[in-house]
Formats: structure tokens, C-alpha cells, sequence
């Protein structure tokens, strides 16, 4: 296990850290048993096991199962009988945890009580990582920073972070801290994987900026990178992601798009009569273009991507024979040097051609481009749509 440091402080964690959101009881606690689906034993197994991989990082949270999560780590933790001394352990405050207007946000109020709550869930008598858990809008940045502040300065939490924060509250809040002396922020969780990777745009230079530590949550997109969703999977329609589809991802331009690729042509073969593409199709269309690409001469094509990047396979050969017809322009067959690159084009006409009637064309996508405009300008002309070419 390889360990880093934690933000812009001397502790290190471990490169993964074991989040417990899926500690609790199933079908309870409202949206968290969709989710939550571990009792103490599973727990005790889940953590057993990370430790001795390596793991001294555990993220949890108050509003996880509404303190179920808390409770089951921390009783965990007795069980195994682990120091101390040898675990990071992060929660969070700031989610509702009750009916009340005031047991929600990131007021000084709710901080203090929540803080007392989740020691006594863990059983512990101080928390390592402090995280907001979201944005409140209510709550002036300055009041929540100097309660983070008294809970550093008491003992009761060693640092603190924030978590789905925008960058330019983030950037406000480290601005403040450091103009009144208060803890500033050491970490920013946020959610980042393949599927999403809006982080990249402003949060990144953001941590590089200001040395703060990244903690990156769902990183398998809920499940959707782990291969059991999607278009031929084995479990499609099954598991957690089905019931809870959490966090919200564009499929089409994460894993899926490939499988939404196949989709349309699926709809497109049904509406010509065709059959529809099945999960084994779908695989040996990926072998076949492992092997040969999308077109290739000799091949024949295995699907309508096939046969239509063909099709546009022969319209690009027509370009490029008729492109043979245009030669090089000897430089000593004008009374002028061609300047660089210059090609010579028979076959176009030009109101102004040098003494050996041709033409000066920059290169031979445009000599192509003319040819191509010249008949179908003949063609249109022909048929009475259009004036005739200027000579």
C-alpha cells in the first residue's frame, strides 16, 4: 500500500481509503437502504480486511444511514481491538438529521451538536478529518469557518475539509481563513471518475494551487464502471444502480457510448427490415475491428459501420484518382516560378491562365475541392439550377 499526505499537513493516509456508505441495514433509513446493505459482522470482515491490506483511512459520515454508518465503524474498530494511533478516520456534517429547521447546514449550532453526536457514535475521543458536506447557502462562510476553528482549537478534531463545494467558495474560504487566522481547509472530496470529469476544469488547479489534498468518492460511477450495466451485461437491471441511480452520469459519453453507438444502428437496421444487434454481435463487431479497422481492403464488413465507413471509402478513392490527374507543374514550363506547393490542374478552367494554360492551385485538397465544385456545378448547371461557370 503506497501512502500520501493528507492535503498541506505531515499526516499521511493510505492511497485508498474505505468509504462506508454502504454500512447499515437494508430497506431502512428512507434512501440510505436502498444503498446501505452491511450489519456489524459484514462491517467487522469489510474493515478486517482493509486493515490488513494496508488501509489506516476511513471516510464516513452523520447523515450515512442517519448514524447507523458511525456507529457500525466505530464499534467495528473496538471489535478488532485497532490502535488508535494507527487509523485517519473522516466524517461529515451537514446533511439533515432530523425534522427540525435547525438540525440541517452548516451552522455553528449545528456543528457543535453534530460533533458531540458522531464522538459518541464512533467512540471516540477525537476526529482526524472534519469535512462539510455540502454547500449551505444560508450560513455566512465566516461563521462556519471560526465554529471548524473552535472544534480544532478544543481538540476535539485535528483538521478539517469540505466536501461538493464549488471552486470559487472553496477559493473565498481559504481566503478567509487565512486572512483572520482560522483552520483552513486540507481536503476537498468530490466525486470524480472516467464518467465525470468535470473536477479537471476548475477544482484541479485549484488543489495544485493550494496543496490541498484530493478525496475522490464514487470512482466506479455507482457500480456503472464495474461492467454489470449496459447493453449485454451479465447483470443488467440488477443491483444497487437500478434502484438508486447514483451519481447522475451521461452514459453515452462514459462506458456506454460505444453500446449507445450500437443502439442507433440497432434502430436503424429495424427500420430497414434488419435484425437488431444482440450482446454476441456486439462482441464479434469488437473483435472484428481488433483484428481490422472500420473499411479495411480485403475485409468484408461485419455491421451498417462497416458498410457505411466503406461506402465513404470508395467516395474518398474517386478524390484521390481524380487527384492523380493533377501533376506537379513543371517550373520551367511557365514563364513564372510556381510558388511553394503550387500543383497544376488541367482539367479546371480559369479566367486567367499562365502561358502553358494552367492553373496556380496551393495544394491538392483545394485542386480536389475545385474539381469536385466544378462537376457538380456542371451537373446543376445541366439540369437548369444554376448560371454556367464563369470563363
Amino acid at each position: 500500500m503506497r501512502y500520501n499526505q493528507l492535503g498541506n499537513t505531515g499526516v499521511f493516509v493510505s492511497e485508498l481509503c474505505l468509504g462506508t456508505m454502504t454500512f447499515g441495514a437494508a430497506g431502512e433509513n428512507a434512501q440510505w437502504g436502498l444503498i446501505a446493505s452491511l450489519d456489524q459482522k459484514g462491517v467487522n470482515d469489510i474493515v478486517a480486511r482493509s486493515i490488513a491490506a494496508g488501509v489506516n483511512f476511513f471516510d464516513t459520515a452523520d447523515v450515512y444511514s442517519f448514524g447507523q454508518s458511525e456507529r457500525l465503524l466505530g464499534q467495528s474498530l473496538r471489535d478488532l481491538g485497532v490502535k488508535r494511533s494507527d487509523v485517519i478516520i473522516a466524517t461529515k456534517v451537514h446533511g439533515a438529521m432530523g425534522q427540525g429547521p435547525n438540525e440541517r447546514g452548516s451552522s455553528r449550532g449545528h456543528i457543535m451538536d453534530s460533533v458531540d453526536a458522531s464522538l459518541e457514535r464512533l467512540q471516540l475521543d477525537h476526529i482526524d478529518l472534519y469535512q462539510l458536506h455540502g454547500t449551505d447557502t444560508v450560513t455566512p462562510i465566516d461563521e462556519t469557518l471560526r465554529a471548524l476553528d473552535d472544534l480544532v482549537a478544543s481538540g476535539k478534531v485535528r483538521y478539517v475539509g469540505v466536501s461538493n463545494w464549488q471552486a470559487w467558495r472553496i477559493a473565498k474560504a481559504l481566503g478567509i481563513a487565512e486572512r483572520k487566522g482560522f483552520s483552513r481547509f486540507e481536503t476537498i472530496q468530490s466525486y470524480y471518475s472516467i464518467a465525470g470529469r468535470d473536477l479537471e476544469r476548475e477544482i484541479v488547479p485549484l488543489i495544485n494551487e493550494e496543496k490541498l489534498g484530493l478525496m475522490v468518492w464514487s470512482p466506479m460511477a455507482g457500480g456503472l464502471l464495474s461492467g454489470k450495466y449496459g447493453p449485454g451485461a451479465p447483470g443488467n437491471g440488477e443491483g444497487r444502480r437500478a434502484a438508486f441511480n447514483f451519481p447522475p452520469v451521461n452514459e453515452d459519453r462514459a462506458c456506454c457510448r460505444r453500446h449507445a453507438r450500437h443502439r442507433q444502428e440497432a434502430r436503424r437496421q429495424r427500420r430497414h427490415g434488419g435484425a437488431r444487434l444482440c450482446a454476441g454481435q456486439t462482441l464479434r463487431h469488437e473483435r472484428h475491428h481488433r483484428r481490422q479497422p472500420h473499411g479495411a481492403a480485403g475485409t468484408e464488413p461485419c455491421c451498417g459501420r462497416c458498410e457505411a465507413r466503406r461506402r465513404r471509402s470508395r467516395q474518398t478513392g474517386r478524390g484521390q484518382r481524380a487527384a492523380l490527374r493533377i501533376s506537379r507543374l513543371d517550373a520551367g514550363a511557365s514563364g513564372r516560378r510556381p510558388p511553394p506547393g503550387a500543383i497544376r490542374a488541367e482539367e479546371v478552367g480559369a479566367s486567367r491562365p499562365d502561358a502553358s494554360g494552367a492553373i496556380w492551385l496551393p495544394n491538392i485538397s483545394q485542386a480536389i475541392r475545385t474539381l469536385s465544385t466544378r462537376k457538380s456545378r456542371k451537373a446543376r448547371t445541366r439540369a437548369g439550377k444554376c448560371r454556367p461557370w464563369p470563363t
